[in-house]
C-alpha cells in the first residue's frame, strides 16, 4: 500500500508541475499585499546570503542532536533533519506558502489557492512588508523557517519513532500547525499580527510551537527502553552549535527584510545573547556542583538564540544580554527538574526549544524599545512603566501553547492510526540507523 502512496503522490507532483501553466492562471493583478517590487540590489543581495545562511541551520541541527543519541541513532537523526530540508521545500512550494501568505480566511490561515506551485510568487513582484526584495526570495527565505521547525521536534522522540511515520507527521504539522501560526503573526491580516504581538523571527512560530510538539511527541510515544545512552560524539554536537550559531544570524538579522539598522541590531543582539546564555549555563552549572562541560556550553548558547529570536530587532545590546542569562536559567533549572522518568524528551527539546521561546516571547514584552525599532510603537516593554505589550505577548504565549499542545497530540494520535509511530523493541534495541535504513557508522 505505502508504495502504492508514495507512486501516485510522486506521479501527482510531476504531472502538476509539468502542466502548471495550463492548470493554474497565473493573475495579473497584484493580490492583496502584494506590491509593485522597488528593487534594492543591496537588500536583496543579503536576503540571498540570510536564506542560505537559515537551511544550513538545519543540518547544523542534525550534527546537534546526531551527536546527543547513541552511537546507533546517529544517522538516523542526522536524516530527520536533512529530510525536513526535502520534504517541506517541495510542500511549501505546492501549497504551504500560499496557506502562510495567501489571502486571509478570518484572520486565522491563508487561502492557498492564489499560490499553488507558486502561481503569483514572482521575481517582479514584492511583499508589501519587504518591499524591495523580489516575492520569490520572501518566500524562499520564508521556507526554510518551516523547514527547521519540524526538524526541531525530532530531538523529543530520538531513538524511537519509525522514520514513515515522521515524515507523515512532518507533512501534517506544516499544513495544520506550522501554517496557521505564521499566518496569524506575520500575516498583516493575521489575528496575532493585529493584536500586535511582536514576534521578530520565531518564537511563537517556529519554538513554542517546535517546543509544545515535541512535548506532545515524547508524552505519546513514551519512554526509550533505555533512557540513557552515551552521547555519540560531542565534537558533533560543537560542530552543530557552530553551524546553528552561524546560520542564525540569518535566521535573526535576515528577519528585517533588507540590509538595514535593524538588520544590524539584530546580528547585534543574536550574538551577545548566545554568549551570554552559554556563559550563564555553565556558570549556573559550576554554580550548582557540575562540571563545565562542552555540553552545556553548547545547550546554553543554543537557548540564548531561541531567547533572542522574537525579541532581536526590537531590543537594545544590554538587554539581550539580560535575556540570555534570564533565559539560560530558567531552562537549566526545568532541564534539571524535567520528570524524566515520566516524560522521555530525549534531547530536552521542549525545556531548551519551548522554555526558551516562551522566555523570549515574554522578555520582548520586557525590554522592546521604540527608540531601537518604530514598530515597537507607543507601548512599549514592562521595564519601561507600560505594561500593555507584556499583557499582549503573555496572551499570545497562552494562546499558542494551548493550540500548538493539543494540535500536536491530536496529529500523533492521527498519524499512530494511519501508521505506528513507534519502532518495535526489537528495532529500538537493534538501532534505527540499521533497523530504519539499513546503514550504520
Amino acid at each position: 500500500m505505502r508504495k502504492i502512496i508514495l507512486s501516485v503522490i510522486l506521479i501527482t507532483i510531476l504531472v502538476l508541475s509539468i502542466f502548471s501553466i495550463h492548470l493554474f492562471v497565473e493573475s495579473t493583478t497584484l493580490g492583496a499585499h502584494v506590491v509593485a517590487l522597488k528593487l534594492d540590489t543591496g537588500n536583496t543581495a543579503w536576503m540571498i546570503v540570510a536564506t542560505a545562511l537559515v537551511l544550513l541551520m538545519t543540518p547544523g541541527l542534525g550534527f546537534f542532536y546526531g551527536g546527543m543519541v547513541g552511537k546507533k541513532n546517529v544517522i538516523s537523526t542526522v536524516l530527520q533533519s536533512f529530510m525536513a530540508m526535502v520534504i517541506v521545500t517541495v510542500l511549501w512550494v505546492v501549497v504551504g506558502f500560499g496557506l502562510c501568505f495567501g489571502p486571509t480566511i478570518g484572520g486565522f490561515i491563508g487561502n492557498p489557492m492564489p499560490n499553488l506551485f507558486f502561481q503569483g510568487v514572482s521575481a517582479n513582484t514584492a511583499w508589501e512588508l519587504a518591499p524591495t526584495i523580489p516575492m520569490i526570495l520572501f518566500a524562499l527565505f520564508q521556507a526554510k523557517f518551516a523547514i527547521i521547525t519540524p526538524a526541531l521536534i525530532t530531538g523529543a522522540f530520538a531513538e524511537r519513532v519509525r522514520f514513515w511515520a515522521y515524515l507523515l507527521f512532518m507533512v501534517l504539522f506544516i499544513l495544520f500547525i506550522y501554517a496557521p501560526l505564521c499566518h496569524m503573526t506575520w500575516h498583516p491580516d493575521g489575528l496575532l499580527f493585529g493584536w500586535g504581538v511582536l514576534d521578530f523571527a520565531g518564537g511563537t512560530v517556529v519554538h513554542m510551537s517546535a517546543g509544545w510538539a515535541a512535548l506532545a511527541g515524547a508524552i505519546f510515544l513514551g519512554k526509550r527502553k533505555v533512557q540513557k545512552a552515551n552521547p555519540a560524539r560531542i565534537t558533533y554536537v560543537l560542530l552543530g552549535t557552530g553551524l546553528l550559531w552561524f546560520g542564525w544570524f540569518g535566521f535573526n538579522a535576515g528577519s528585517a527584510g533588507g540590509a538595514s539598522s535593524i538588520a544590524a541590531q539584530a546580528l547585534g543582539t543574536t550574538t551577545v545573547a548566545a554568549a551570554s546564555a552559554a556563559m550563564g549555563w555553565v556558570f549556573l552549572d559550576k554554580i550548582l556542583g557540575h562540571k563545565l562541560s562542552a555540553m552545556g556550553a553548547c545547550i546554553g548558547a543554543v537557548v540564548g538564540l531561541v531567547a533572542i529570536t522574537p525579541a532581536a530587532g526590537f531590543v537594545s545590546i544590554p538587554h539581550a544580554i539580560a535575556i540570555g542569562i534570564i533565559a539560560s536559567g530558567v531552562s537549566n533549572l526545568v532541564v534539571s527538574k524535567f520528570p524524566k522518568g515520566k516524560i522521555d524528551d530525549a534531547l530536552d527539546v521542549f525545556a531548551c526549544h519551548g522554555v526558551g521561546g516562551m522566555v523570549g516571547m515574554l522578555l520582548t514584552g520586557v525590554f522592546a524599545s521604540k527608540s531601537v525599532n518604530t514598530v515597537v510603537g507607543d507601548h512599549q516593554g514592562l521595564i519601561f512603566g507600560d505594561a500593555t505589550l507584556f499583557l499582549i505577548q503573555l496572551k499570545a504565549l497562552v494562546l499558542v501553547s494551548i493550540f500548538a499542545f493539543s494540535a500536536s497530540y491530536a496529529l500523533f494520535f492521527i498519524v499512530n492510526k494511519i501508521t505506528p509511530l513507534r519502532v518495535t523493541e526489537e528495532k529500538e534495541e537493534l538501532g534505527l540507523d540499521i533497523s530504519q535504513h539499513g546503514e550504520y557508522l
